[in-house]
Parts: structure tokens; C-alpha cells; sequence
């Protein structure tokens, strides 16, 4: 039996707290609705993939409703949420409205529910989805996106934080 065929399952507990060591930024990603309304949810699993073409990806739970949502629409946007930003982010995080029906929203390209006053987001076309155990993996075509400005909401060790000047 080879080396690989013998190491014990990795303890889930101990990577949360290993990768909570990881300072991210905190985005919504946001999305429509087969109803036609809108649903967001917090994450910080995100990242830039490629310039050509301009891909992102977000990684979303199996039985997240966010799945659900995203295969169906098959579009989503990413906010790149600010430091005064920390309520919109819990807002998405934890129970209550998923959607963004009293915020100052807009739409570029796709229709995805576009937040003010982020300090960037794109507009993107789910060009693949590929497994990845428990979650799968949305990349998203940039088709429109933007800038802001002010400082970045911070995810480290289980809680916000906020860049030193």
C-alpha cells in the first residue's frame, strides 16, 4: 500500500481553524431568482483565475440555496465589499433576506443585483461548474465590471477586521 493509500482523513475542524490563519477579503455574490427576484450570499472563497480570458471563480456549498440559484440562472456577480460594509456582509451570512430588495442596487450585463458603494465588482457568465467535494466550483466570465474606492473588509480568525494605515 502506498503512502497515500494510508493517511487518515484530514480532521475538518483543524483545516477551519488552519485556513482561518488566511486574512480574505469578504464579498456577496449576487444573483436572480427563477421568480425573478434577487439572492446573495456572503463568501470569501473567491478569486481571480485568468485575465485571458478574464475568469473568476466562487465556490458554493452542494446544499446551499446560492447553488441552487446560480445553476438555475446561470450569472452572478461579485461585490468586493468595503470596511463599512460589515452589515451587508451579515446581512448574507446569516439567517434572514437573502435578497436585495431595500439596497441600493444596479445591473450591468447580466442582471445580477450589482451593491453601491462596493470598492469593485464584476459582472460574469458561469462558464463552468467543476466539482470539489463538498462544494462546487463556479467560474464566471467577466462580461462588465468596476472600481470604488476606501478600504477592504477583512475575514481573519473567525471574525471582521480592518487594514492597518
Amino acid at each position: 500500500m502506498s503512502l497515500v493509500g494510508r493517511l487518515m482523513a484530514f480532521d475538518s475542524d483543524k483545516q477551519r481553524k488552519i485556513m482561518g490563519r488566511f486574512a480574505t477579503g469578504v464579498t456577496v455574490i449576487g444573483t436572480t431568482t427563477a421568480d425573478g427576484g434577487t439572492h446573495g450570499m456572503t463568501a470569501n472563497a473567491v478569486t481571480s483565475l485568468s485575465l485571458a480570458p478574464p475568469l473568476v471563480l466562487t465556490c458554493v456549498a452542494k446544499g446551499n440555496q446560492t447553488h441552487e440559484h446560480l445553476s438555475h440562472s446561470g450569472f452572478f456577480s461579485m461585490n468586493i465589499l468595503s470596511a463599512d460594509q460589515k452589515h451587508i456582509s451579515d446581512r448574507f451570512a446569516f439567517k434572514g433576506p437573502r435578497d436585495f430588495s431595500d439596497l441600493e442596487t444596479t445591473v450591468a450585463a447580466t442582471g445580477a443585483p450589482i451593491l453601491a458603494g462596493t470598492l469593485g465588482w464584476v459582472d460574469c457568465r458561469i462558464k463552468e461548474v467543476l466539482a470539489g467535494g463538498d462544494h462546487d466550483i463556479f467560474l464566471g466570465e467577466i462580461v462588465a465590471g468596476g472600481c470604488g474606492s476606501g478600504q477592504p473588509l477583512l475575514y481573519y480568525g473567525g471574525g471582521y477586521g480592518r487594514m492597518a494605515d
